[in-house]
């Protein structure tokens, strides 16, 4: 993956570096999407990643293992790390592709997709809450950093971080409002709440229906690489995987259990998944045995290279069979991933959901979690704006409606972290925290 293009044959044109409000460049010698880049990567809303949880809440496993785990932040870096590479291999511009990934994650509120369902469960009467439509209204209007006056009301309103039009795509994973999925209607995914669509609209310009920009793709690839792998290799580490247990066939059963319908299509033969695992556990680099030792560690930090390596050298190579030469981008090619290759990243998915995401103490402290989120709105309901910080307390007070205040605390408890927002739910109802 060299990223080796002429870099006179861009993909790139007026439309994709403009901004909803115009700006002079501060620094002429930058890039539109260094510049966005930068602002991503400086953002508050980057930074309280680092206090939301990834797949299992800090403080809840044993070993020198939950000293470190795996953060919304730290995965957001790793995603950024895999995209930037994979995308410049391709001849999408780094920077535009890296502040898609750091970006993507920014709407999850505490405590993960756990967190992320309470919320919905409180927003279902307000347009429902959806981490990926949380990162667009993050990004156009929470995160402070541009204003300018509206002209109906003469007051000035946040226009976010204002990106370009393109990095704004890129980072939409799901191009299109609840409800509107191309090809199931009932599916819980979605990328713009009904009052950010004038946003999404100017975003969506001139861009196919339904279709993720070239960016999108390689940004959405590079999530699942990233956590299906550092997934596998948290749950080995922590010793809630052993390595024997995925040549066992009443084992491997479960496994395809978990995968079908969740990470690959319900129709996918068990078969295919077998002989994905299969092909994995037969390479000479695969992690066998691991028992803990710094030897076993490197093999295993081996292996996780060697996975990434695997999944990205894959899609270049058929995405650049089909197209040739030249930078890619844009909406100029969709960027393809071998069936097969997609079933190994799934298989890794399905052993950590099963092994580690499902143990049984985790359900009890998510089921802990979910309390907390409901009680934790139920209380700045009856209370607000008194919780709210300033910001939010502002936006509550000047909101037009009910719908519009409810939107507000929805947002306020999204910015939380997991320890913030234990904290207020303590303040507010009086409850003594007892765990993660």
């Amino acid at each position: 993956m060299d990223g080796t293009h002429d870099p006179r044959d861009t993909p790139y044109g007026a439309a994709d570096t403009e901004r909803w409000d115009t700006e002079s460049d501060k620094q002429p010698g930058r890039t539109a999407f260094q510049r966005d880049r930068a602002r991503v990567l400086h953002s508050a809303a980057l930074r309280r990643l680092a206090g939301k949880t990834q797949v299992v809440t800090p403080g809840t496993l044993s070993g020198a293992w939950d000293a470190s785990p795996r953060t919304r932040l730290t995965h957001s870096l790793e995603c950024a790390q895999v995209g930037r590479e994979l995308g410049a291999a391709l001849g999408c511009d780094p920077d535009l592709v890296e502040a898609a990934c750091l970006s993507h994650d920014m709407g999850h509120p505490p405590f993960g997709h756990n967190g992320e369902q309470a919320l919905n469960d409180f927003a279902s009467d307000c347009g429902g809450f959806e981490g990926n439509a949380q990162s667009l209204r993050l990004l156009t209007r929470l995160e402070p950093k541009r204003f300018v006056r509206d002209p109906r009301s003469g007051e000035h309103v946040s226009v976010g971080l204002n990106l370009t039009r393109a990095a704004l795509d890129a980072a939409t994973k799901y191009p299109w409002p609840r409800g509107a999925h191309p090809t199931d209607p009932d599916s819980p995914k979605f990328g713009v709440y009904e009052d950010d669509l004038p946003v999404f609209a100017w975003v969506r310009e001139g861009a196919p229906r339904d279709r993720k920009c070239f960016e999108a793709q390689v940004m959405d690839w590079s999530d699942d690489v990233a956590y299906s792998v550092h997934d596998f290799e948290d749950g080995l580490h922590a010793g809630h995987i052993d390595p024997g247990c995925l040549f066992a066939e009443p084992e491997r059963a479960e496994i395809w259990a978990v995968a079908v319908g969740r990470y690959v299509p319900a129709d996918t033969d068990p078969q295919e998944l077998a002989d994905a695992l299969d092909r994995l556990t037969a390479q000479e680099w695969w992690p066998r045995g691991y028992d803990g030792t710094a030897v076993a560690q490197a093999r295993l930090k081996d292996a996780t290279s060697q996975l990434i390596g695997r999944f990205c050298l894959a899609a270049e190579a058929a995405t650049q069979s089909a197209y040739g030469p030249g930078r890619l981008g844009r909406y100029g090619a969709e960027l393809i991933v071998p069936r097969e290759v997609r079933n190994e990243c799934a298989v890794l998915k399905a052993v950590a959901d099963r092994y580690v995401m499902q143990r049984a103490e985790q359900e009890v402290i998510r089921a802990g979690q979910r309390i907390v989120i409901a009680e934790l709105a139920a209380a700045l309901t009856a209370r607000a704006p008194e919780g709210l910080e300033p910001q939010f307390r502002a936006l509550y007070t000047s909101a037009p409606d009910d719908r519009a205040r409810k939107r507000v605390l929805v947002d306020q408890i999204a910015a939380l972290t997991d320890a913030s927002a234990r904290s207020l739910h303590g303040t507010l109802t009086g409850a003594r925290q007892t765990g993660p």
